[in-house]
């Protein structure tokens, strides 16, 4: 059983660090790497490649709003145009990174209030992907099962792979708990432990209301800023391992 261990990654900015970063690296087989907008800065981001490199770890962008002060998760009132070329600045950029260590962005990952706006318009879903699709049609879209983002994906002729949250709770209609509710973001390692067990047995997740949800991934993402992650990565690592998974980068 193969299973892909990803997190979001390098969201600090000059020197302020949100999380381990590189006892992440170590542990992690992809990773989405931030490109400025949201946290994240071209240090970051060149330390983060080169870092990914040494360990093997595939690498892709992962867009933000332009909000450090709210680390990306506030909704903003921007138009398409506009969010067009920041999803175009922030993948350029890291490709350019990227490429200067010999590395190649495998993938695309919106990060918080983005990837909300994404899927609350289809529409603009649809002329996110394109982006994507005329920067590079191999580029790969991470996305829950059944949103726009992922049908977005697949009009444009992008691959999917599917990310089931080990830190975050579902609601029985497949979304995720909004943060700042109870609940919503799941730091205790015993729990954790709970979730990735059922996951690798079952294929999905238990909901909020104790409502089984399937999931069909072989992709789990852990968020860097959630408290522990580091630990959490660690315990998730171990765990695949004594059920006897391999992590390794998506095929």
């Amino acid at each position: 059983m193969k299973i892909d261990l990803n997190a979001d990654i390098g969201e600090g900015f000059g020197r302020w660090k949100i999380a381990d970063d590189d006892a992440l690296m170590a542990l992690i087989s992809s990773a989405n790497i931030a490109c400025g907008f949201h946290a994240g800065d071209h240090l970051i981001m060149d330390r983060m490649v080169r870092a990914a490199k040494k360990h093997q770890v595939s690498i892709g962008a992962h867009p933000g709003l332009p909000d450090l002060m709210g680390f990306g998760r506030r909704t903003m009132v921007v138009s398409a145009e506009e969010m067009e070329a920041m999803l175009a600045y922030q993948i350029g950029a890291l490709r350019g990174i990227a490429a200067r260590h010999g590395v190649r962005v495998r993938h695309v990952s919106y990060h918080a209030a983005f990837g909300t706006m994404a899927n609350s318009d289809q529409e603009l879903a649809d002329r996110l992907a394109q982006v994507i699709a005329h920067i590079d049609p191999e580029l790969v879209m991470l996305s829950m099962p059944g949103h726009p983002i992922e049908k977005a994906a697949q009009k444009a002729g992008l691959g999917v792979r599917h990310l089931f949250l080990a830190d975050r709770a579902y609601q029985a209609n497949g979304n995720l708990v909004p943060r700042g509710q109870p609940g919503a973001v799941i730091h205790e390692p015993q729990l954790i432990r709970e979730r990735i067990a059922y996951f690798l047995k079952h294929g999905g997740v238990v909901t909020q209301d104790g409502t089984p949800l399937k999931i069909e991934s072989r992709s789990i993402l852990l968020h860097s800023d959630t408290p522990g992650s580091d630990v959490l990565a660690q315990n998730i690592f171990a765990q695949i391992t004594e059920m006897g998974g391999k992590i390794t980068p998506p095929e």
